[in-house]
């Protein structure tokens, strides 16, 4: 029987270990959530969900994980006879890793009740921290359009800046990635579902401590 010579053997073995680390879904690699480093520009008109999916579709690429199917947190209002848009609905079943590798959710239930998101987790596609209450300039708000259990808020009509086409006037809920405010309450500490802000535009997103940044999920 023929033998193979003792190097051959450890060349196969390192080969096989390379391979296996490739294929390991660890840090951006494996990212499937993330805030986005900027919004478009435009405040809260993001062009739609679909223009809101192209950003993050965008951003993801940028960061080495174009390959996933990325789709924003956002909800919708009905409008026109069209039925609303569950952020909730549109993102996948999970679970979702920040950059860095972190779990923040294994499911829709978790990440809707004991989820893991906070300043420490809640990072960007470059794997940067998102600043928060304390930091100058402080950036928390994130759009959602959302109530806390991920669903449109029916019968209100200023809480998606005209479903991500407004930049002026109106309103969005927005959530707190750093889970602070300014008390102890539910909504000071929600992530999806903290206040309205005071306007669309990024000045006036600005006025409560936005950015018009927003959640970035892998759907696939």
């Amino acid at each position: 029987m023929r033998r193979s010579p003792p190097g051959s053997l450890l060349v196969a073995a390192a080969a096989l270990l390379v391979l296996a680390a490739c294929a390991s879904p660890t840090g951006k690699s494996g990212m499937s959530f993330f805030v986005t480093s900027a919004g478009p520009g435009k405040g809260g008109d993001l062009g739609g969900l679909a223009g809101a999916d192209r950003h993050c579709q965008t951003l993801a690429a940028a960061a080495g994980a174009g390959v996933r199917n990325w789709k924003a947190y956002l909800s919708a209002q009905p409008v026109g006879g069209q039925a609303g848009v569950n952020a909730r609905d549109r993102i996948g079943k999970g679970p979702w890793q920040n950059a860095q590798g972190v779990v923040v959710a294994t499911d829709l239930a978790q990440l809707h009740g004991a989820n893991n998101i906070s300043k420490q987790t809640a990072l960007t596609e470059k794997g940067a921290g998102v600043n928060g209450r304390g930091d100058t300039p402080n950036v928390h708000d994130v759009l959602t359009g959302s109530q806390p259990d991920g669903n449109f808020i029916a019968g209100e009509a200023n809480s998606t800046c005209a479903n991500w086409m407004m930049g002026e006037g109106g309103a969005a809920m927005v959530g707190h990635h750093d889970r602070m405010g300014p008390n102890d309450s539910a909504p000071a500490k929600s992530w999806n579902s903290s206040h309205q802000s005071r306007g669309c535009s990024m000045d006036q997103l600005k006025t409560t401590g936005g950015a018009g940044l927003f959640y970035c999920f892998a759907a696939d």
